[in-house]
């Protein structure tokens, strides 16, 4: 309220007449998981969801009926019956509360939510409602809020929300304003520091943080002007204010900013992700035992003496698994998958159980490996390095020539690997057939293929998304960057650890008929959602557009979508629509809810396979040994809790992966002659330009709306694509273009690209839409900054997609 007059409803003004006028609405607003938003069929509904916004934009007074006459500008006898019943039938509902002096109000708590900011451009922000038990909810489902209702809110706070039941001016967007925060997201920033005699700024290195941050004299921590640092934020902006003016101080000084080793400790700062143990965990770890003692062999299945390998990375430096061959006399296989048994050495309640669960996962970044458990165990006792005894937790499966599983059997062994290869020495050998082991690796290459097979058959998605890797110098500078080569070496091991991974969840289900009262077992399981139909349907419509055919119906969906997979495989525009396809489905995560993972078309799938790196796979270890030990069901709540904090980290460290990937795809083309040229691909198109992947290294730029000087380019969104209005040249998702680099921003990480010239045979004709949420978002991040000849978009006639998936590091082995 501002002068002491009432907010104006800025969907509904008053009318100077004896009658309201209400302008026609929009349908598709009545989801909602709390107070049901009713789509207005009448001119009561109309009037109805009106007076409720009113009440709703000035929630912190009461009106009386006379008040609200005069708002509206009632003055018809008949008109002010209908507005006192209206007022009624919203006191009946809850949705407002009548005062002791006959007065109303809005009731804080109709349409009231929980969910967490995403300011994804300086106009404005998305709240994301949290699902029911506590996660952040579908990306469908939130809230736009304009930057001055966001009452002090930042990006990542967790915050209550008031959906405003007259949400129209944005199409099928919810809209509404922050009411109160409940929980700061950040507590610490990262950026480069400006120092003046007697103050100082930081700006942040998050593009979703629009203000600098004012550092007093005394609160400099000894920082020089162009540093990196952390700073804790003492002062976070004003909810009376429309501006984000944050206070803080310098807690760490993190080097000269453009050093490499200083740019990967803010990325891992920027995302909350830590960069050193702590003294005790470290200490802890020094404490442990190095030789394996008698006893706890004497405990165990003794497999040293069976033929056994580990096939990694070449540049690995854990080696969390290993795979035993052994042909038995019935003609049938012995295949033994051999996990670091992590569990042994990590107990509960110990320090490094609670540094393990803290951070949850290890942390990939582009020229280091941020561990989940201290050197000791992860390169040292944990490793299955080649001629050393190590204690295991295996699978072992006895597989007849066509792969079909005859018997299984899990439980903790000691073994002891023969040969450590990297990926390229293994495929060498099969390659040449000659090599050590050679037998062995052709053995398990071809069951692999038959697994491979039956998996496809049964529905699984063959995602194959392309990896980017770096050539470093000694001193972390980027040579060269090239896609990621998937090889048989890398699919085989791939497969068996799919088999563990499904089979010690189907394992740890059917010991649940032992139970009483036939109670589940408690299990961590990773699941994946099928996907939206809206989506995939979108989705579908692009790639017609694009020539391709993709069935989107259930029956047939995995068989096309493979299909589809193929066809675009050595395209230009492959690595774009892979990941577009992976966007229209479901992000996997942890849970104890055994709903199956529909990417690899398992009906019950667990994480077992790397505890050095991930959490999870801890807790199914230690989860089937409980079962084993003929324990009852664990305590589902706790483990469901676990689970959410898994998830949560895995993404951050995700993010802060990709941030690193940027950061040296940026790095590597500022170092470009200015005047050389790239055959690229269109990425994306938005208000402000278009996205494009260099074919041959897949770095992305961005063409700027206002460098496109041969015409003036409007945004056609409901077809993603920019159209010029006097030569109505068209650039789409997928068009072939040839740019130069024209400026790189290592502080942003980002590239703005000059269009050389266009080879796509388009001409002034052709369609192509893909609605990509994270496109729209966290590119507007940037468009907060910076200026658009564009004209405002088409408004959007449809949900938009999820955010993107996090990039698998190893193979397959990561994140599915």
């Amino acid at each position: 309220m501002r002068n002491g007059k009432p907010k104006q409803n800025k969907y509904a003004r008053p009318s100077s007449g004896s009658s309201y006028t209400a302008r026609p609405r929009e349908k598709g607003l009545e989801k909602s998981k709390t107070r049901p938003i009713h789509q207005a069929d009448s001119f009561l509904d109309e009037l109805k969801n009106d007076l409720m916004a009113f009440f709703q934009i000035n929630d912190d007074r009461a009106f009386t009926q006379d008040e609200l006459l005069d708002h509206f500008g009632v003055h018809d006898r008949r008109m002010k019956l209908i507005m006192h019943g209206l007022v009624g039938e919203l006191a009946e509902e809850g949705s407002i509360v009548r005062q002791p002096n006959g007065s109303y109000r809005a009731d804080a708590d109709a349409n009231l939510i929980e969910g967490v900011v995403d300011h994804v451009n300086s106009r404005f922000a998305f709240v994301l409602p949290a699902t029911a038990d506590g996660s952040r909810g579908d990306r469908d489902d939130d809230i736009w809020v304009s930057t001055d209702d966001l009452a002090g809110a930042v990006d990542g706070d967790r915050v209550r929300v008031i959906r405003f039941t007259d949400s129209r001016n944005r199409g099928r967007r919810i809209e509404g304003k922050v009411v109160s925060i409940i929980e700061r997201g950040r507590t610490e920033l990262v950026g480069r520091i400006e120092v003046w005699p007697t103050y100082g700024f930081v700006s942040p290195d998050s593009k979703k943080i629009y203000e600098d941050i004012f550092i007093p004299n005394d609160k400099l921590g000894g920082a020089k002007n162009g540093e990196k640092v952390i700073v804790r934020l003492m002062k976070y902006p004003d909810a009376e204010s429309h501006k984000q003016q944050f206070e803080g101080e310098v807690i760490t000084v993190l080097g000269v900013a453009g050093q490499n080793n200083t740019e990967m400790h803010a990325i891992l700062a920027e995302f909350g992700l830590p960069i050193v143990f702590p003294a005790e965990v470290e200490q802890e770890a020094e404490a442990i035992p190095t030789q394996i003692q008698e006893d706890e062999i004497a405990k165990r299945r003794d497999m040293r003496e069976v033929t056994t390998f580990t096939i990694d990375p070449v540049d690995a430096k854990d080696f969390d698994d290993a795979l035993s061959v052994k042909v038995l006399d019935n003609g049938n296989y012995e295949i033994g998958v051999h996990i670091a048994d992590v569990t042994h050495y990590v107990r509960p309640g110990s320090k490094l159980e609670a540094e393990a669960y803290k951070r949850a996962t290890s942390v990939y970044l582009v020229d280091r490996v941020v561990p989940m458990l201290p050197e000791k165990l992860s390169n040292g006792l944990c490793s299955l390095r080649p001629n050393e005894d190590k204690l295991t937790f295996s699978a072992v499966f006895e597989l007849t020539p066509d792969a079909k599983i005859k018997n299984e059997w899990f439980g903790r062994t000691v073994t002891h690997s023969d040969r450590r290869f990297a990926y390229e020495e293994a495929q060498e050998i099969l390659n040449n057939d000659r090599g050590d082991f050679l037998e062995e690796l052709r053995l398990l290459n071809e069951l692999a293929y038959k697994l491979r097979d039956e998996r496809f058959k049964n529905g699984a998605i063959n995602f194959e998304t392309v990896e980017v890797r770096f050539r470093l110098d000694e001193n972390g500078v980027p040579l060269a960057v090239y896609p990621k080569i998937r090889q048989d070496t890398n699919k085989l091991i791939e497969e068996f650890m799919l088999l563990a991974n499904k089979r010690v969840a189907e394992y740890v289900h059917s010991l649940s008929k032992r139970n009483k009262n036939g109670e589940e077992n408690t299990m961590v399981y990773r699941i994946h959602e099928g996907p939206d139909e809206e989506k995939l349907k979108v989705f579908s419509d692009f790639a017609r557009r694009l020539g391709y055919k993709l069935a989107v119906d259930e029956d047939h969906l995995s068989a096309s979508m493979n299909r589809f997979m193929e066809s675009i495989e050595g395209r230009p525009e492959a690595g774009m629509l892979q990941q577009l396809a992976v966007r229209t489905m479901s992000k996997a995560r942890y849970s104890t809810e055994d709903i199956g993972h529909f990417g690899l078309a398992f009906r019950r799938y667990s994480h077992f396979t790397s505890p050095i790196r991930r959490y999870p796979d801890m807790m199914a270890h230690r989860l089937l040994q409980h079962y084993l030990d003929k324990g009852k069901p664990a305590d589902r709540e706790e483990y469901e809790e676990k689970c959410r904090h898994s998830s949560e980290r895995e993404r951050m460290a995700a993010e802060a992966e990709r941030a690193s990937i940027k950061y040296k795809q940026v790095e590597f083309m500022s170092r470009m002659d200015p005047n050389q040229v790239f055959e690229g691909v269109i990425s994306g198109v938005t208000e402000f330009g278009i996205f494009v992947e260099i074919i041959e290294n897949s770095c992305e730029g961005l063409v700027r709306m206002q460098d496109l000087n041969d015409d003036y380019y409007e945004f056609d969104k409901d077809n993603y694509r920019i159209v010029g209005v006097r030569h109505k040249k068209i650039y789409t998702f997928g068009d072939p273009v040839v740019i130069r680099v024209k400026e790189t921003n290592l502080a942003r990480r980002s590239m703005d690209f000059a269009l050389v010239n266009d080879k796509s045979d388009r001409g002034t004709e052709g369609e192509g839409r893909f609605d990509v949420r994270e496109r729209e978002s966290s590119r507007s991040s940037g468009s907060g900054r910076s200026r658009s000849t564009a004209k405002p978009a088409i408004k959007a006639k449809r949900k938009e997609g999820t955010a993107a998936k996090g990039q698998n590091r190893r193979g397959g082995r990561g994140r599915r």
